[in-house]
This record gives structure tokens, sequence and C-alpha cells, in this order.
């Protein structure tokens, strides 16, 4: 029984990261169509850095914002957790 447990958790975990993929490279397409349109055509090594640079640079922001979301929505959950957990210990009092 927990060999099936463990295969379906690690199938739901590729599934997930196969969909992240496919969802990355859709946004690289789009991106570098809007790279494109805005600086023109990315075929010189200058270009394709500077989209690189680009790329990363908005992916370290939007790591570090959803970071700080996550650490906040985890403050929040466990303040309500705690709320409920001293309420249900006055109640037995």
């Amino acid at each position: 029984m927990a060999l099936s447990v463990d295969v379906i958790d690690k199938l739901a975990a590729l599934i997930t990261a196969a969909f992240g993929l496919v969802a990355a490279l859709a946004w690289n397409g789009a991106i570098q169509a809007i790279f494109a349109e805005i600086f023109g055509e990315q075929s010189t090594i200058p270009a394709m850095l500077g989209y690189a640079v680009f790329v990363t640079v908005l992916a370290v922001l939007f790591t570090v914002w959803i970071g700080a979301v996550s650490n906040k929505s985890k403050a929040l959950a466990e303040k309500a957790s705690s709320k409920a957990a001293e309420k249900l210990h006055h109640k037995k009092e």
C-alpha cells in the first residue's frame, strides 16, 4: 500500500513539473515575441544576452515576490490556526 502512495506522489510531482515546463516554454515564447517587437530581431549575440539578462532579472523579481507572498500567507494561516486553538482551549475551561 505504501508503495502505491509513493508512486502516486511521485507521479503527481512529475506531472506538475511537466506542466510547469510547458508553461515556462509558453512564457519564454511570449517574452521573446514581446522583446523582438520592442527591440527588434534577437539574432545577434548582444540581443540574446540582453534577453537572457532581462528574463533572469524578471525571474528573480518574481521569485522574491512569490516568496514574500507565500511567507505572508503562511504567517496569516499560522495566526488563524493559533487563534482557533486558543478559542478551543478557552471553551474547554
